[in-house]
């Protein structure tokens, strides 16, 4: 079994207030109350906004992602996120 990189070697990659979107689907594995295991929490393409950035093991970070279609905060691993925020500028003329 190989094991994940140290995310904590280095800086998180997403900020808190950043616009997120899920790359994977996310269902409860038993940590989000009041909600059934296997309950699925966020489809993928939900968006939502980093609230606060944790540690797992002291080796990952944990993104509170806060989606407000459903007023959910959940907890994501990088690899389950992509930003969402535009990174290109407008080329549309001035007038």
């Amino acid at each position: 079994m190989q094991r994940d990189e140290i995310e904590l070697d280095s800086q998180p990659i997403f900020e808190i207030g950043q616009k997120v979107r899920v790359k994977k689907l996310i269902k409860n594995d038993g940590t989000f109350p009041g909600r059934e295991i296997g309950e699925v929490l966020a489809n993928i393409g939900d968006v939502g906004y980093v609230s606060s950035i944790g540690t797992f093991l002291q080796a990952y970070y944990i993104y509170a992602v806060h989606f407000l279609e459903t007023g959910y905060i959940i907890g994501c691993r990088k690899r389950e996120l992509e930003s969402a925020e535009e990174t290109h500028e407008s080329n549309a003329p001035n007038e």
